[in-house]
């Protein structure tokens, strides 16, 4: 029921009033409409994330379409949200969801400070809802503040709506009131096979009007109902069981009304209420600045922004958003975990009744490219954490079961849980094995100094194993096995790693057959996938990938839309021979190879798309099915016709590297990076590729992930390298021995 004496206590006689008037009922009972439709994720394209950069507030957040999308706690890969916005009523003519019937604008108060004010003003221009987004650094609270303004004079209601997926699913969630908030929960069998629950706690400064728990879709539902008869007649104060659940509280609101919403997390209902009220005891204005003070501090902390950014908002400000979202993807119980998003790509079209890997996993390569990111802006802390979760977390030392296949001693998996692979499922560890993971992981161990004894017996083990089992292996886009030019690159860095690593622990012999090994790869990866009789341009480049390690046989490749000859198919994994040091910049193979890039790839868009801009952008190879469908613009996980990956502003920022180690001019593809991110100055997995087709803008983000931690690596890595006039990343123990 709703409490008068509370209500009256925390906003006054007003607001009794206010209540009054707009005739709520009094909540009482059980929604017995069990169990509500089924659930889904929100899109990837993130235009908003944040955290403390405290570990004493494991709770992150996302926005996505103008409204909070999902928020994770207590780890970096359990979401436990689809979405929160608001209703918005005027009791008679209309009932108004925010997400859809607002236009966005997203903006950042401090540009080292990963806190941002999402404002959404009504198309009709009836209102506008401003809410300032930020997690609590000494709690696990998501503080919201926000100001709603009837822009007309109107009176309206205004309801918060959560659709909660508590602990990694919405699928088994309960509800009730607990005569001051909104509780929710769920449990779940996550990680290590043992049950996990999850419990938030919805809280307001203003208190709840009026409040309601019940099934998404359902009768029960508060949008359900509100949209009947404009108002809400089904308050609930509890479920009857497990289900997708909804919950929305009414917000007393007159013609311009700021407050705070708390949303608490804990592993028990009281630990989540005691979150949520601490929280709002402690008052925005004070969370804000504890908040953004700590994220000025970490930004403080790094190299000043290079002269290849900080001369231009644009570029500059993806420049600390960058820096920021990789702070942002480490976890805080597992140092060095840092996920490749906080994200499901086309999340919208991806089932959320249970966890869903999405891109909130740990994969080594796109740690590895993170890592040389964050070593390239100043923080080498993290990105020598990184490098000790590799091999002190997520190295397997004996077989391993994943996704229908065994693990080897001395690989590494597909990704894992931020917990690693101790207790993870075959299928949290995925299928299958990448070689270049395993090779990254011993460069990136020698580059932050990780070269002990204890760390050295692990290396042996991998380095040996790729040796064995190399050069042929799952290439970099997780599609193709076989002889990959970027795959085949990365083994001979690291066995040159390797070696230097052996060295250092006065293991001569092994360091000198393992780089005998790379040395005998690197002449041999021209006669493997090097064709002289392919479909593009002087007919003589590197092809993606070749099985046989015959490139001017006439195997073929297949994909969604047919089987097409090895050798016509290429991609930029080649550029990596140059950026690793084991091919110079002039090579005039490998210049050759770039021309064929710039063609006609799948008979619709060629790999490289140039704007009326000028900005640049690759598709990753030709017949790429992993996007969005031009027949009805769903994602990819929906199984559409018509599908295609879209441009890669990653790729953009490889081909920079790849200009600037000839010594010649990357401001083109900087620019193209920055110019590519949303609103929220992120850096996306896609961008779309054409202008006849209309699902999203040209040059804009799809519904992929963004941003891409990966690509944030790889900005800062360009901007960093353009200023110091050579590519960082490149290993100087690679570049030395083969005179690079």
């Amino acid at each position: 029921m709703i409490r008068w004496k509370a209500v009256l206590a925390a906003t006054g006689a007003a607001v009794l009033l206010a209540a009054t008037l707009q005739g709520t009922a009094q909540a009482a009972g059980t929604a017995t409409d069990c169990c509500g439709g089924g659930a889904s994720w929100a899109t990837g394209n993130k235009s908003a994330l944040g955290t403390s950069t405290t570990t004493a507030g494991p709770v992150w957040f996302t926005v996505a379409n103008g409204v909070t999308s999902e928020v994770f706690y207590p780890r970096a890969d359990v979401p436990n949200m689809q979405d929160m916005q608001y209703v918005i009523t005027d009791g008679s003519t209309f009932v108004d969801l925010e997400r859809d019937a607002t236009n966005h604008v997203v903006t950042m108060p401090d540009e080292k400070a990963l806190q941002y004010t999402i404002t959404n003003t009504a198309k009709s221009g009836k209102y506008r809802i401003t809410t300032n987004y930020v997690t609590d650094p000494a709690r696990a609270t998501l503080v919201t503040s926000t100001r709603f303004q009837s822009l007309d004079g109107g009176s309206y209601r205004l309801y918060l709506l959560a659709n909660p997926s508590m602990a990694g699913g919405g699928a088994n969630d309960n509800a009730w009131w607990d005569g001051t908030g909104l509780l929710a929960s769920g449990t779940e069998t996550l990680f290590g096979g043992s049950a996990t629950t999850v419990v938030s706690a919805l809280r307001a400064s203003t208190g709840f009007a009026a409040h309601d728990n019940g099934y998404s879709g359902a009768a029960s539902d508060c949008l359900v109902d509100l949209r009947a008869d404009k108002a809400l007649n089904n308050q609930f104060d509890n479920i009857s069981g497990t289900g997708n659940v909804v919950q929305c509280g009414q917000i007393p609101v007159g013609a311009d009304t700021t407050f705070t919403v708390a949303l608490g997390y804990g592993g028990t209902a009281a630990a989540a209420s005691s979150a949520a009220s601490a929280s709002l005891s402690s008052g925005f204005t004070a969370v804000s600045a504890s908040y953004r003070s700590g994220w000025n501090s970490y930004v403080n902390s790094l190299k000043p922004a290079p002269a290849s950014v900080s001369a231009d908002t644009q570029r500059r400000r993806t420049y600390y958003v960058a820096a920021m979202a990789l702070k942002t993807a480490e976890d805080k119980q597992h140092p060095g975990a840092s996920v490749a998003g906080l994200a499901t790509p086309w999340g919208d079209f991806t089932n959320g009744d249970h966890l869903n890997d999405g891109y909130h996993r740990v994969w080594g390569r796109d740690l590895y490219q993170q890592a040389t990111g964050l070593i390239a802006a100043g923080d080498t802390a993290q990105a020598k954490r990184m490098a000790q979760f590799l091999w002190n977390s997520q190295w397997i030392g004996t077989p391993t079961a994943g996704d229908g296949m065994t693990y080897p001693a001395g690989s590494f998996p597909r990704y894992s849980p931020v917990s690693g692979v101790a207790g993870a499922s075959p299928q949290q560890l995925g299928c299958c094995e990448q070689l270049d993971q395993d090779a990254n992981a011993i460069l990136l161990a020698w580059m932050t100094g990780l070269t002990d004894a204890s760390t050295y017996a692990k290396v042996k083990t991998t380095a040996n194993h790729i040796v064995s089992t190399g050069p042929d292996t799952t290439e970099r886009w997780e599609e193709q096995y076989g002889k990959s030019p970027s795959s085949v690159a990365a083994e001979i860095a690291g066995l040159i790693a390797a070696g230097a690593i052996a060295r250092a622990n006065g293991d001569t012999a092994s360091a000198a057959s393992w780089e005998s090994t790379a040395d005998s790869w690197r002449n041999s990866l021209a006669g493997w996938t090097v064709t002289t009789s392919g479909y593009w341009g002087g007919h003589t480049y590197y092809e993606r990938l070749d099985r046989a390690g015959n490139p001017n046989d006439t195997a073929t490749i297949c994909f969604d839309e047919g089987c097409f000859y090895e050798h016509d198919v290429t991609d930029f994994g080649f550029l990596d021979l140059v950026r690793l040091g084991i091919r110079p910049a002039a090579d005039a193979t490998i210049a050759g190879s770039v021309a064929p890039t710039a063609a006609a790839s799948d008979g619709n868009a060629p790999m490289q798309v140039t704007l009326p801009n000028g900005d640049i952008y690759f598709h990753r190879y030709p017949h790429d099915n992993y996007g969005e469908s031009n027949a009805n613009c769903s994602g990819w996980p929906a199984g559409a016709g018509q599908r295609f990956g879209r441009l890669w502003p990653v790729l953009s920022g490889e081909r920079g590297q790849y200009e600037l180690a000839n010594g010649r001019s990357a401001a083109v593809y900087l620019k193209s990076m920055a110019d590519s991110v949303n609103d929220g100055y992120f850096v996306p997995e896609q961008v779309w590729d054409r202008a006849d087709v209309g699902c999203f803008g040209l040059g804009r983000p799809t519904g992929s992930a963004g941003p891409l931690m990966w690509a944030e690596g790889q900005y800062l890595r360009l901007a960093q390298s353009m200023d110091a006039g050579h590519n960082l990343d490149t290993p100087s123990i690679v570049k030395a021995r083969y005179g690079t």
